[in-house]
């Protein structure tokens, strides 16, 4: 008696294969996705997100937006550890917790429709980059509402935070990149192009129009270097 031959049914996710092995549909169609990537540089509750796709030698931008990480209806919101200052050390914990959720629901809904916009356009985000100032570790709370200086780089690292954890929420690879560090890193990632790449992305504001500030030059420099690292 001859062997039974299975059919296999394939999967109802899975279109095509790879040396016999189904493919997820969802591998498939990322695969067939231009590439994309944004760049975020934030300040006391508001930001700009820039995303860039194309060559080095070609940097498009597709999408700049004023992203808001504040909700109106909490006092202080804005300055948020400015505003923690005039409570005690519990409340402030509270306060900021309070702060902190919103802000990274604000972030997380932000994001995402920028994503959203994109992928309707055939685009797939491989990664982003959160522009940082000093980048170092925070003491206690109880020694930041004590020192001005510190205070602000708290509010700082609160709102990149909130886009950090955004990006991560929704999958995408978040990489930190010391302001003044860009420009190495420019050079690293694009060697002899670097300098076109730069005058490219300053030049952009003629062609997409204003706004187009150092907020959104540095943040479009950023996400072009995580686009060619992501290669």
């Amino acid at each position: 008696m001859g062997g039974a031959h299975l059919k296999t049914n394939p999967c109802a996710t899975c279109v095509g294969t790879r040396q016999g092995v189904p493919l997820p549909r969802f591998a498939l169609e990322t695969s067939n996705m231009k590439r994309a990537a944004l760049g975020v540089r934030m300040h006391s509750g508001w930001g700009v997100l820039v995303a860039v796709s194309g060559a080095v030698d070609s940097v498009e931008i597709l999408d700049r937006r004023r992203i808001v990480t504040t909700d109106p209806s909490i006092p202080g919101a804005n300055q948020p550890y400015h505003h923690a200052v005039s409570l005690g050390l519990t409340e402030s914990e509270t306060y900021l917790a309070n702060c902190s959720v919103a802000s990274e629901r604000l972030a997380l809904e932000a994001v995402a429709e920028v994503v959203r916009e994109l992928k309707g356009q055939n685009y797939n985000i491989v990664g982003s980059a959160v522009l940082l100032a000093s980048g170092r570790p925070l003491p206690s709370l109880s020694k930041i509402l004590a020192s001005h200086a510190l205070i602000h780089t708290a509010e700082g690292e609160f709102f990149r935070n909130a886009i950090r954890k955004a990006c991560q929420r929704l999958e995408i690879r978040v990489t930190a990149i010391r302001e003044r560090e860009v420009e190495e890193r420019a050079k690293t990632s694009f060697a002899d192009a670097a300098s076109r790449v730069q005058r490219r992305i300053s030049s952009l504001g003629s062609s997409v129009g204003p706004p187009w500030t150092k907020d959104h030059k540095m943040a479009a420099l950023a996400a072009a270097i995580i686009l060619t690292g992501e290669r």
